[in-house]
């Protein structure tokens, strides 16, 4: 029995988005969801961080979901450029995966430090589902 999918779901319109984008894929190894353990650099990982729905009377509205796209690489300047590829691939964009649609992402925060032996780019998107 197929489950209907909700904005819970928008990571996997992420991770679609992000393999399928060239640039993004000549810089990275993979993309995971929410944690990697014993990967190789560089790499990708994606949460959603929250939900705000939007309820109209009787039914579900358009909800708002936060996507945190971590960038792992093992040298800075890399990880900026890795970093800038994901915001290409997604920043403005529209895509529909599965009958799923993701009607607007646009960037919304950044961040960059080190975490486990390798520097880190988080850039935080605003999706409309």
């Amino acid at each position: 029995m197929a489950v209907n999918k909700s904005s819970l779901s928008a990571g996997e319109i992420i991770r679609a988005v992000l393999v399928e984008d060239p640039e993004v894929a000549a810089r990275t190894t993979k993309v995971y969801p929410v944690v990697a353990d014993e990967a190789k650099l560089p790499y990708i990982v994606y949460r959603r961080t929250q939900l705000e729905q939007d309820a109209t009377k009787g039914r579900r509205g358009a909800d708002t979901v936060g996507i945190e796209v971590i960038c792992y690489t093992e040298q800075y300047t890399p990880g900026v450029e890795l970093a800038e590829a994901v915001r290409d691939a997604l920043d403005g964009k529209q895509a529909t995966v599965d009958g799923l649609v993701m009607r607007s992402c646009h960037l919304t925060d950044s961040e960059e430090g080190w975490q486990d032996d390798a520097f880190m780019q988080q850039l935080v998107f605003t999706v409309k589902m």
